[in-house]
């Protein structure tokens, strides 16, 4: 009886359930990988006003506004220059190396951004250099942690397993939300200190565990491409961060010279990028890809989803801070943790749809899924714009959940189609390409959102704040002054937890107030009462924006054609297969690669 246990334990069999236990201890770690750097991508959301307080600067002066908005969108800029070059190092020296590179770089960028000392400016360029770096961290983490999992599932179940990895994503997002508001009135310094642990942890087990099963493909590094295609993409980038800021008495700066220069030279330099890529023989950004279909569609299709999707976040929870929760008896400086509770709808939407989409597209096919989650997105901007700016939660939550729902339809089905047409050795260019489709586009329309709702402030908010402060007593020098100041820092102030009304007024306006006015004036009605009409012509463009977006990503998306046949199962066995993997690759973020039940995923499956 030992003999024959001894046979059992050295058959074929056991050797392809280790093989099979690999793909989870893969999912699992990518999937800590990308939740700890989208929760410290969102954290900052809500923790940037005890940041500023924290090291001492006002964030909404004039001179200070560039700060804000570079630690707050300095990491996204630097994901989305880095994560083609990164995943086309991971296809020439291995992907499992340059992950986990990655995962160490992050956590020391962590404890650097965790022992800050400094105040004032010095303090923000440290805050906004640590976060270069922790960018550059989580490019080696998402240009890599797609390729990864491509490698190690088979065909047939690359939809489930990035569906997993994409609840991470959208699920990381929220959460970082909520773990900021929680941990940064204790101590600011606990929104980076948070992720050390697990950035540890998951350094150590990646090194440990992981396995590189992917094809290398031996190459020079396309310096040439890379510096052209960094400046190019920096310079727009940097552009549309500038360009939000007022300027020369105007509403926004983009009209200033350094704006344009820096977006039209942008925009040449990556000509001149698309024109060495061509030429070069081993180039960074693979354009051979585009020739097929599935590739160019899905990934035109998800920059249109992330450029009608990106900048939604901030708009909703400016509508929350600014205007619904004072006026439903929040303070203005509980806001930013309450917004992201009430925000919680569009996450659990996600966490439904999202292993489910991945799971059913593996069986038949993303072009369905992908295709009808862009078009519930857009339903769902129509459903926003219909609702009334003092809405009821109820009816705001069951929107939110139906947009998480449609996220979910369209991510990971359309990313499982897109990897599933790139050849092995080109998988982390290609998963790097996606990536940078889509933070690109998440920048460029957080820049298109607060453009079109400034300009729908400023055609109506500076009579309506000019009427609204001399009927309250405000002298009309003064109100003439405040009604003409760029509305984007009413936005920022909001946003940030601000009082907007105090924070414009002053005291010294207000000490010579009559108090009751005062208190009116700062209190939790005044300002919602006063941005709501401005702010609802802005929001209804923006919407419009959203859906349209979404319809043009929605028809690329059907026009990737079919999908290849797909290995079928019952119903019962896809339910088996997913509740199986998803048992284990929890049960494996937990044990670090513990040993696996001996009925697993494929067990099922057979």
């Amino acid at each position: 009886m030992e003999r024959l246990t001894s046979c059992v334990v050295t058959t074929p069999d056991t050797a392809g359930r280790g093989r099979d236990s690999h793909k989870w201890v893969a999912l699992s770690n990518t999937t800590i990988g990308t939740l700890m750097v989208t929760i410290n991508s969102s954290i900052l959301l809500i923790a940037l006003p005890d940041i500023f307080r924290g090291i001492k600067i006002d964030p909404l002066s004039p001179g200070n506004t560039s700060y804000f908005l570079w630690v707050m969108m300095s990491f996204l800029i630097v994901t989305s220059v880095l994560v083609v070059s990164l995943g086309r190092v991971g296809d020439m020296f291995g992907r499992v190396k340059m992950y986990n590179l990655g995962f160490a770089i992050f956590t020391l960028f962590s404890i650097l951004l965790a022992v800050t000392w400094m105040h004032g400016t010095a303090a923000a360029w440290w805050l906004i250099l640590m976060r270069v770096g922790q960018g550059v961290g989580g490019s080696f983490l998402f240009a890599n942690s797609s390729a990864i999992i491509t490698d190690a599932f088979p065909e047939h179940e690359r939809g489930f397993a990035l569906g997993v990895n994409g609840v991470a994503v959208i699920g990381g997002s929220f959460l970082g939300l909520l773990i900021g508001g929680v941990l940064a009135p204790i101590e600011w310094h606990l929104v980076f200190l948070v992720s050390v642990p697990f950035g540890i942890f998951g350094t150590v087990w990646a090194y440990l565990k992981l396995r590189d099963n992917g094809v290398r493909t031996p190459a020079r590094i396309d310096w040439a491409g890379n510096i052209t295609f960094a400046v190019g993409l920096v310079a727009i980038l940097t552009g549309i961060i500038y360009g939000l800021q007022p300027a020369g008495g105007h509403t926004m700066g983009w009209t200033r010279p350094f704006v344009l220069i820096c977006m039209v030279g942008g925009l040449a330099v990556l000509i001149a990028f698309v024109v060495i890529e061509v030429r070069v023989s081993d180039p960074m950004f693979r354009l051979q890809l585009f020739r097929h279909r599935g590739f160019l569609m899905g990934s035109l299709a998800a920059l249109l989803g992330a450029l009608s999707r990106g900048g939604l976040q901030f708009m909703l929870i400016i509508w929350l801070q600014g205007i619904w929760l004072p006026l439903h008896g929040y303070s203005f400086e509980r806001t930013p943790l309450w917004a992201g509770i009430y925000m919680i709808p569009l996450t659990v939407g996600f966490l439904i749809a999202g292993p489910l989409a991945g799971r059913l597209s593996d069986r038949y096919g993303a072009r369905p899924f992908a295709t009808v989650g862009l078009l519930a997105s857009a339903a769902s901007f129509g459903l926003f714009d219909v609702l009334p700016i003092d809405f009821s939660y109820w009816s705001f939550a069951l929107v939110l959940g139906l947009m998480g729902l449609s996220m979910g339809l369209f991510a990971a089905p359309n990313t499982s189609a897109v990897m599933n047409t790139l050849p092995p050795a080109e998988r982390g260019a290609g998963a790097g390409m996606l990536n940078t489709f889509q933070n690109s586009a998440g920048v460029l329309s957080i820049g298109v959102f607060f453009t079109i709702i400034v300009l729908g402030l400023a055609a109506s908010l500076p009579d309506a704040m000019f009427a609204g402060l001399t009927g309250q007593g405000v002298p009309v020098a003064k109100a003439h002054e405040l009604a003409n100041l760029p509305p984007i820092g009413s936005l920022f102030a909001a946003f940030l937890g601000y009082n907007p009304s105090q924070t414009l007024l002053g005291p010294d306006t207000l000490h010579a107030l009559d108090p009751a006015k005062a208190d009116f004036l700062t209190g939790q009605t005044f300002f919602p009462h006063l941005i709501a009409g401005p702010f609802g012509d802005g929001l209804h463009l923006a919407f419009a924006f959203g859906a349209a977006t979404c319809v043009l990503g929605a028809i690329l998306s059907w026009l990737r054609g079919r999908d290849t046949p797909r290995v079928r199962h019952s119903r019962r066995e896809d339910a088996g297969i997913g509740l199986a993997g998803a048992g284990e690759a929890a049960a494996l973020a937990e044990g670090a690669g513990a040993a696996l039940p001996a009925t697993s995923a494929l067990s099922v499956e057979r």
